[in-house]
């Protein structure tokens, strides 16, 4: 990713996220899904520049 342009703190954040992401499928309830991400961006100290 680096290669591309992504720095080395956003491009472990999108590879932690994308992770993530395959269990917060399975959140039915947009408010705790908000949430969640939300608090996944926080610890993976990045921010997230687009609405779920």
């Amino acid at each position: 990713m680096q290669s591309r342009g992504i720095g080395k703190k956003e491009a472990r954040a999108l590879l932690m996220f994308a992770f993530a992401n395959s269990v917060l499928e399975s959140v039915k309830i947009p408010e705790i899904k908000s949430r969640i991400t939300k608090l996944i961006a926080k610890k993976l100290g990045v921010e997230i520049g687009f609405d779920l």
